[in-house]
């Protein structure tokens, strides 16, 4: 938020994932109008650390597996900066980005990848393909968990996929969100949380089938997930069944597990505000170090606006704005030699090994981090 929208009431909105019993599944059930979410998008992949080189492999994997002609149309759905396809777009691919952030799509057409600033839709999806031809390829990353109307993107997907085609998407994966205390990732964008065995089942009822689950390790713990028409060409991996037992054993559809998840959330959550009052009580001053989504979910969660003076964050876009509802000022880590905090609570906790390394300076003049998952320490 910029400092001449201080003054607007902010709306506030419910975050509870609920676990299907029938099917497994897990989704928010308060959801929000996509324009409200993605039409002024700030959130671009080259502002997260490794994810370029983390698209590249990605795209070197596809191609090597479905091997398509050169010049195949690639299309990815939620295609942001267009990052991932300018690594197809180099491997003599066809390239469409399809992204709803107007002002994102612009750029990356500009940058020489044509975006539509469009919702993909079925009727979308049927334009392409008599324009464009068949995709070969239909991508869909950290996007397909965010869509409410799952079935009508997924006949889009099938209308415009080739028969030989495939569609591949990555999303953060339930059972790591659980294990690995990502928790900070359920928020209003992520409405579903995905599992295999749910998905296997939704693809089969939409005449499509998933051929393949690949773990990957950004988010938290991802799965990259391969579709193709019912009776396509393209064998089912093993790894489908595989990580359907792993899930049953692991009591990923026994609600139990979801309560032992909260009673930990719950804990860290102690742990962290008794330390952070403590020193705050001895006149300490603490703030925080990144101002993204998840880094909200935990100020909200764990109770922390009162306790941090500022944030810092390194992406520019972020900078001398404020913090969604508390208000709290955000600056760039410059802040932390200028303004001297004593403690900094790493929001960004997934990335507290390349933030402290960058801010070693930091610590040897007497600064301290506090990492408050997945367990409370002091650095």
């Amino acid at each position: 938020m910029t400092a001449d929208r201080l003054g607007q009431v902010q709306e506030s909105y419910p975050i509870d994932l609920f676990l299907c019993r029938i099917c497994g599944h897990a989704q928010l059930l308060d959801v929000l109008p996509p324009e409200i979410l993605y039409r002024d998008y700030l959130y671009v992949t080259t502002s997260s650390l490794g994810l370029a080189e983390h698209f590249q492999r990605y795209a070197d994997d596809v191609l090597g597996r479905v091997q398509p002609p050169s010049g195949a149309l690639v299309v990815d759905i939620g295609s942001n900066d267009g990052t991932l396809l300018k690594f197809f777009q180099k491997r003599r691919m066809r390239v469409l980005g399809i992204d709803p952030a107007r002002e994102i799509a612009q750029k990356a057409t500009a940058t020489g990848i044509e975006t539509l600033p469009e919702m993909f839709t079925p009727a979308l999806a049927r334009q392409v393909r008599q324009e464009r031809g068949p995709a070969s390829i239909i991508t869909a990353n950290n996007v397909f968990a965010n869509i409410d109307d799952l079935a009508s993107l997924t006949e889009g997907i099938r209308e415009l996929l080739a028969p030989d085609g495939v569609f591949v998407f990555e999303s953060f994966y339930l059972a790591d969100l659980i294990r690995n205390m990502v928790f900070d990732f359920i928020y209003h964008e992520h409405i579903s949380s995905f599992a295999v065995k749910p998905l296997q089942a939704f693809f089969n009822r939409l005449g499509l089938e998933l051929i393949d689950a690949m773990r990957v390790p950004t988010k938290g713990g991802s799965l990259r997930y391969t579709v193709q028409r019912a009776q396509g060409p393209h064998a089912v991996s093993p790894a489908v069944a595989s990580l359907i037992e792993f899930e049953t054993s692991f009591g990923l559809y026994n609600p139990d597990t979801f309560k032992e998840f909260a009673a930990k959330i719950d804990a860290l959550k102690s742990q962290t505000l008794r330390l952070l009052r403590d020193l705050q009580a001895q006149g300490k001053t603490i703030a925080g170090y990144g101002a993204s989504v998840t880094a909200t979910t935990l100020i909200y969660h764990f109770g922390l606006g009162d306790l941090l003076e500022f944030i810092v964050d390194d992406n520019p876009a972020k900078q001398n704005r404020f913090s969604p509802g508390l208000h709290i000022p955000v600056f760039s880590s410059q802040a932390l030699y200028e303004r001297k905090p004593d403690y900094v609570v790493v929001l960004a906790w997934r990335y507290v090994d390349p933030i402290v390394k960058r801010h070693v300076a930091f610590l040897d003049h007497g600064g301290h981090f506090v990492v408050p998952v997945p367990k409370v320490e002091v650095i």
